[in-house]
């Protein structure tokens, strides 16, 4: 077979090679590849338990304290689409390599962080690296497995490790920080991610796509400046005197619109978008996307602020915070199973349905924290609830993003479920900050400054950033029962059913 008629038949199969045999050390390549997803998933809730601890040490604000969490999850998500191009074309295990060294640095930084700045550097280029490594990971797993058990038992694999490696992440935060310090949490990072490298070095088969192979650099700058630019201007509100009337925040929430109406504008006229527009204007699909815009932004309501009610307000330690979130992990991981068998039977309708009221009834019954809340009796309800209810959403979300996808847009299609729950993640810890901020200040200035008058401030901007948070979860719900129907022939082949419910989604 000639060299075009084999590129060729790779563009049509996405890229694989299918005269290739298979990889005879595929298997060797999943535990490398799974160790970096390990990382990356680590160093989301690991951070997390860290936060009030780096937040003193660098003498951050309240109101930037937000973006140790956002400077990840907005280069992370705006750039996810940009990265499993340049891994598509640039080559997948060269990009791999890339990304893990690259964490491993952007890592170093953040652990040797002498202020908040150089914090905020770090974790921005943590998921640029992130951005690279995550679409690159599983690409290789596509081309390595092009048999549908074995891929299904792959994904399955690369799917519990996300699973699990979120309540690894919060016990290691926990017990790195109270027992050496927070910076550990970042410093962690390296010695896995050069292990990582090492292995994969030998034991990954490179591959790239073929054909038309033109990057979308300008769609990836106004998608990453519009949201960046968006973000910020959430968190100037919380900073300028006037708040969402200052000068300051109005320019760049109009800089923002104004730079991803350019980003759909150039989208719809390019011949190689970054995100084509026929993938979101297909009603489940692009309902879906708004739903986990709104879910992400939700859910890091919790985590965010639920962090700090834990340890500054009930007194707990940070390892003690990291075990009291392992009830959310395994009830997440439980209902996703569950999701999963009742998928076929029932559609997506009716499971995100649910799944959302729950999540909304969880998130209000947090509105009701006290200084004194008990953990059994008030918070582990929530936390059950919140996870049953988030783990009947991602899994029918995912499959319904990615039902009627063409083979040529299947990736891109499944970098948006990542990427909308990312880039939701940044609004919602941006904009809920803001609101929390403003509303103690408001509180203050009513109720004074005594020690016990800032300790119920901050439990009343609590509890105000937590409705707000029901009420993103409850939109979510009622567009989720407004608008999402059946797909028809939602899936093609088991193998294919395997792998989407398989596919991780990762939380922050």
């Amino acid at each position: 077979m000639s060299q075009e008629t084999a590129a060729a038949q790779a563009t049509a199969t996405g890229g694989r090679d299918t005269t290739r045999p298979p990889d005879s050390r595929r298997w060797l390549a999943l535990a490398v590849i799974a160790l970096a997803q390990l990382m990356v998933v680590l160093d989301a809730t690991v951070v997390n338990i860290a936060l009030p601890s780096a937040q003193k040490a660098l003498h951050i604000s309240d109101a930037d304290r937000q973006w140790i969490v956002t400077a990840y999850t907005l280069t992370f998500g705006g750039l996810l689409l940009f990265g499993g191009r340049i891994a598509d074309y640039f080559g997948r295990k060269r990009a791999f390599l890339i990304g893990l060294l690259g964490f491993a640095a952007a890592s170093a930084l953040g652990g040797a962080a002498a202020n908040a700045g150089m914090l905020f550097t770090a974790r921005a280029l943590q998921g640029a690296f992130g951005a690279l490594l995550a679409p690159a990971a599983l690409s290789l797993l596509t081309v390595a497995f092009t048999e549908a058990k074995e891929r299904a038992k792959a994904f399955g694999v690369f799917g519990a490790i996300s699973g699990g490696g979120a309540a690894i992440g919060l016990i290691s935060g926990g017990l790195l920080t109270e027992y050496a310090t927070w910076r550990w949490c970042l410093l962690v990072n390296i010695p896995i991610a050069l292990v990582a490298f090492a292995a994969a070095v030998p034991l990954v088969r490179e591959s790239r796509a073929h054909g038309n192979t033109r990057y979308d650099v300008p769609g990836a700058i106004l998608a990453t400046g519009g949201l960046t630019a968006l973000v910020y201007g959430f968190t100037k509100a919380a900073t300028e005197h006037d708040h969402w009337r200052s000068t300051t925040t109005i320019t760049w929430l109009v800089l923002a619109g104004l730079l991803l109406a350019v980003f759909i504008w150039w989208e719809s006229r390019t011949s190689n978008p970054l995100l084509p527009l026929r993938v979101l204007l297909d009603r489940n699909r692009g309902v879906s996307y708004l739903v986990s815009v709104l879910t992400g932004a939700g859910m890091l309501g919790m985590f965010l602020f639920m962090t700090y009610y834990l340890q500054l307000t009930l007194g707990y330690s940070a390892l003690r915070s990291g075990v009291a979130y392992l009830p959310f992990s395994g009830g997440i991981v439980v209902a996703a199973i569950i999701a999963a068998q009742l998928l076929p039977r029932i559609g997506p309708r009716w499971l995100m349905s649910v799944g959302g009221v729950l999540a909304t009834a969880a998130m209000a019954w947090l509105t009701q924290l006290d200084l004194h809340s008990s953990y059994v009796t008030h918070i582990l309800p929530s936390f059950v609830a919140m996870s049953i209810g988030m783990g009947l959403m991602f899994v029918p979300l995912s499959s319904t993003a990615l039902s009627g996808v063409s083979d040529h847009d299947a990736g891109v299609a499944s970098a948006m479920v990542n990427a909308t729950q990312q880039v939701g993640g940044s609004l919602g810890a941006a904009l809920l900050n803001t609101i929390f901020t403003t509303a103690v200040a408001t509180y203050a200035t009513t109720h004074g400054v005594a020690p016990l008058a800032l300790a119920n401030g901050a439990i009343y901007g609590y509890n105000v950033a937590f409705t707000v948070s029901a009420f993103l979860l409850a939109a979510g719900a009622v567009l989720v029962f407004l608008f999402i129907r059946k797909p028809a022939g939602t899936v093609s082949t088991d193998g294919e059913a395997a792998e989407r419910a398989a596919e991780p989604v990762l939380v922050h």
